[in-house]
């Protein structure tokens, strides 16, 4: 319980007439029943106290019975406890404030709550809802309002402490049987109601029940506060009764420190081809997070990538404390499989969290699984996103049919323009559950098992399904929130930059390295893979090189896009012959010859485009002023010289306009010798840089020859631009 430390600061220059309630907030006493501390009742306790409510808990401690509210009416149990406390007030003044405490927060404070109150000139008002509820065959006793809601809500009511005193000494009922009903038939009996003097807050200034008002509710930003605003009425509700599907903000941290991190079970899922599966296998051992307090649960159902598991668990498997393995062998499905992973925690007494982990996720920051630990919430995720997209791994809201829906806010919480914890219906790919859950409130062995429902759908309605106290709603607090039934939560925060979720569409898997192909689907993690790491410094650091009178040498490859390409050109096999005679390109006649595999061979030539135009094309136009490319081109090849295949090339001119030659192995490691001599200029490039490209004029003015391999084997590769 709170009680003010200021008296009213008007109350000096007040009557006790009209303005008589505005300067005596401390006759207002919000009473509430709570019989479990969940994170709701927590939430509305803070909620108060930001607002300087007094608050009066009943029932803590006790053991509810008063029903489920889902599968039958029910709450008898909270009009017996107001009830009897009720008896022990005396001050007539008094005013009370019952309200459910689970799914309710206060989104302003007692002087507009009493303000509003006074305005309705009534002694009692309830909460009013748009649909009835619990017997809708009361329809046509319920008493017409000009404007606004008809029907009584009983989660939410404020009145006098003599009116409400008569009103609740008519209930000898049982626990479990319905409150709502009971003050409903209150509320339509003409001379009951009039006793009482009690009406219903049609227009929702006070209360907004959130049941079957989806369209009406929005949440307003302004001034650095956040208010529900109810644009059907246009009104500012005081309280905020979620009983319907819907997204809000909260947020707190609690710190660890670094020698307690908690044991966690990191549950790594495949179900698909999917790119980039070795980078994420490399990101995941760069999480800072001890591994010896990491134990991994890895599903494998794509064949795809059997090598790339069996290669991390080979070699860095035995740096956690322990590893189970599901192959597509043992053809266990998606849900099961999540099912399964749930369990290694579960029945693991010292497991802690369960991090869920899809192999799409790109997890740039190392520090996530630390910072959602911290978090110390039940189910929390840390945002990703798709780059160019405004899709993320949560949704803002839900809509009446329980799938996906915009939130107000939504765009700006995915595009980082408002930052925090929150509150949300549904979670995905990434997210961390407490071990506590799922040996509790989340016990069940089929969380992702549905009929109708992929397995992401049918965990997150489950969570929100569960039924333990009192009906399901949601909140509104000084930050905004999204509440279950039983008061377990998810949560989304975008405090942090976490990283990414992948694109598995149009993936590939005929080639060797078919992560090559991704530089469309997945460019951001493409350039990362494959572009050299200085690239982006070119221009700034100056490291473009001029070996040779306009011949510019720079960075563009990493040496992995190096031994890819190699690999995937070997793989392949079908070099040429060497010979004039060439089948390959217009005309079938090759001038100068080389050992080569064509990009159009390998279906390459797409992806080398766009790799010409996004990062050879802009050093072009700077390094040659005036001229601007399109990135044509109708050859580009891998060349392989070998001492007793093709040691060398004669002098020739290239039939471009300016020619791109890239080093994709390294001279002294990989073989000796090679290089490039212009002639007219009597000038070398004898230890080309693996990964560098050389970018000269083909015609007319650099005439060149290709200098003998004489030991090993040497790989570049050649684009003829604009021909």
């Amino acid at each position: 319980m709170w009680v003010k430390d200021k008296p009213c600061a008007a109350q000096k220059h007040c009557g006790i007439s009209e303005v008589q309630l505005l300067c005596l907030p401390d006759k207002l006493l919000v009473v509430t029943v709570a019989t479990k501390e969940t994170d709701g009742f927590r939430r509305f306790l803070r909620s108060a106290k930001h607002f300087n409510y007094t608050v009066k808990v009943l029932g803590r401690g006790q053991k509810w019975k008063g029903g489920d509210y889902m599968s039958a009416p029910g709450g008898g149990q909270k009009v017996k406890l107001l009830k009897a406390a009720l008896e022990k007030m005396k001050d007539k003044e008094k005013i009370i404030l019952f309200i459910d405490s689970y799914d309710v927060v206060f989104a302003s404070g007692p002087k507009e709550l009493l303000k509003k109150f006074q305005q309705a000139r009534h002694k009692v008002v309830f909460s009013s809802e748009t649909l009835i509820w619990p017997d809708r065959h009361l329809e046509d006793k319920y008493p017409h309002v000009r404007e606004g809601n008809r029907f009584l809500g009983s989660g939410g009511f404020i009145g006098y402490l003599p009116n409400i005193k008569e009103m609740v000494t008519g209930w000898d009922g049982e626990n479990h049987e319905s409150d709502q009903l009971f003050f409903t038939k209150l509320y339509i009996n003409p001379e009951k109601r009039k006793a009482v003097n009690m009406t219903i807050d049609s227009k929702c200034r006070l209360f907004q029940n959130l049941h079957g008002a989806l369209d009406e509710v929005v949440l307003k930003f302004e001034d650095g506060r956040v208010r529900a605003r109810n644009v059907l009425y246009d009104t500012l509700p005081v309280i905020i009764h979620g009983n319907g599907p819907t997204k809000r903000l909260y947020s707190f941290f609690v710190a660890l420190q670094e020698s307690e991190y908690p044991l966690v079970v990191i549950g790594i899922f495949i179900q698909q081809p999917t790119p980039f599966v070795t980078v994420f296998f490399e990101r995941l051992l760069k999480l800072r997070y001890p591994k010896n307090r990491l134990k991994l649960f890895i599903y494998n159902q794509e064949p795809h990538h059997e090598q790339q598991v069996s290669s991390f668990l080979h070699d860095y498997g035995n740096l956690y404390q322990d590893v189970k393995f599901i192959g597509p062998e043992e053809e266990m499905d998606s849900a099961t499989s999540r099912n399964v992973g749930f369990d290694m925690c579960r029945q693991d007494k010292d497991c802690e969290y369960f991090f869920n982990l899809d192999i799409e996720v790109v997890l740039k920051n190392e520090d996530t699984l630390k910072i959602v630990v911290e978090q110390n919430l039940p189910i929390v995720a840390p945002m990703i996103t798709r780059v160019g997209r405004l899709w993320s791994n949560f949704w803002g809201a839900l809509s009446a049919e329980g799938y996906y829906a915009r939130s107000e806010d939504y765009v700006d919480i995915v595009q980082g323009r408002r930052l925090g914890v929150w509150n949300v219906p549904y979670v995905s790919s990434v997210f961390l559950v407490k071990g506590s859950l799922l040996r509790s409130e989340l016990s069940e062995h089929d969380l992702f098992t549905s009929d109708v429902l992929d397995p992401d759908m049918a965990f997150c309605d489950k969570v929100r399904s569960k039924i333990l106290y009192l009906r399901p709603c949601f909140l509104i607090k000084m930050y905004f929130t999204f509440l279950t039934p039983n008061g377990v939560f998810m949560y989304a925060t975008n405090m942090h930059t976490f990283g990414r979720i992948l694109s598995t569409e149009n993936y590939e898997t005929q080639h060797l390295h078919n992560d090559l192909w991704q530089i469309f689907e997945n460019t951001l993690d493409w350039e990362e893979r494959y572009i050299h790491e200085n690239y982006t410094r070119i221009m700034k650091d100056k490291l473009i090189e001029t070996p040779c009178p306009d011949v510019y040498w720079f960075p563009i490859f990493s040496d992995i896009a190096c031994n890819h390409l190699v690999e995937e050109m070997e793989h392949f096999g079908q070099w040429s012959g060497g010979g004039n005679k060439d089948t390959r390109i217009q005309g079938g006649y090759e001038n100068v010859p080389t050992i080569d595999i064509h990009m159009n061979q390998v279906g390459y030539e797409k992806e080398w485009h766009k790799l010409l135009l996004d990062y050879v094309a802009p050093i072009t136009e700077k390094m040659y002023p005036g001229y601007y490319t399109k990135a044509q081109f109708d050859l580009a090849f891998v060349v392989r010289y070998k001492p007793d295949e093709q040691p060398s090339l004669r002098p020739h001119h290239d039939a471009s306009t300016f020619t791109i030659n890239i080093a994709l192995n390294e001279v002294g490691h990989d073989y000796q010798g090679g290089g490039c001599r212009f002639l007219r200029y009597n000038c070398s490039i004898q230890a080309p840089r693996k990964g560098w490209a050389l970018m000269h004029p083909g015609r007319l003015t650099h005439y060149h020859e290709g200098l003998p391999t004489t030991a090993g084997v040497r790989y570049i590769a050649v684009s003829f631009v604009d021909p």
